[in-house]
């Protein structure tokens, strides 16, 4: 089995999706996992793909790159090795948690939580930001997935998002997240 990751951004239009994997599809890939969205008018998609038998991550890459040539995507193919597409699980599953910012938008929020949760260990697998416009003004809403090595270490952390909440004075809370049954 051969994998590649592929990242492709351009100008949000509709069709984007369908024309992207539609060409993956012709190709013989099957999407193993995705993330895509809309950042204002820009689109982003981000794939984990497993190619055909029959197919060279080289040869995908030169066949996608006509297809977002055509489109106006920028794309980047990277070939995984079997280790990077199935990483080895953690003996203990760490918790995953939700954190959740709001407050006047200015530089350096998300320098701050992510510095404080990687100093606790704590892994980051999704972050979405937005600005929305409220009575008063636009609000920066920060929505965070993380993985902690404990529920001990979400303890300890409590304290620390607190005075963060006072330094940066946005609001921030911590839940635990659920286990995703599909």
């Amino acid at each position: 089995m051969q994998f590649v990751a592929i990242t492709a951004v351009g100008r949000d239009r509709p069709g984007t999706v369908a024309e992207f994997s539609g060409a993956l599809l012709r190709l013989g890939c099957n999407l193993e996992e995705t993330t895509m969205t809309r950042l204002r008018g820009e689109f982003a998609m981000l794939l984990l793909v497993r190619l055909p038998e029959d197919r060279t991550p080289a040869e995908l890459e030169a066949e996608l790159r006509k297809t977002a040539e055509r489109m106006g995507l920028s794309v980047i193919v990277r070939p995984l090795s079997l280790e990077e597409a199935f990483p080895e699980p953690p003996d203990q599953p760490h918790p995953a948690y939700m954190l959740r910012v709001y407050g006047a938008d200015r530089p350096g929020i998300v320098h701050a939580v992510a510095s404080l949760l990687g100093e606790k260990g704590g892994n980051i697998t999704d972050l979405n930001t937005r600005l929305i416009e409220g009575a008063n003004g636009p609000v920066y809403v920060m929505l965070l997935e993380a993985d902690l090595p404990s529920e001990a270490t979400a303890e300890t952390l409590r304290p620390e998002l607190q005075r963060l909440q006072r330094e940066l004075e946005v609001d921030i809370t911590l839940s635990e997240l659920e286990d995703e049954a599909l």
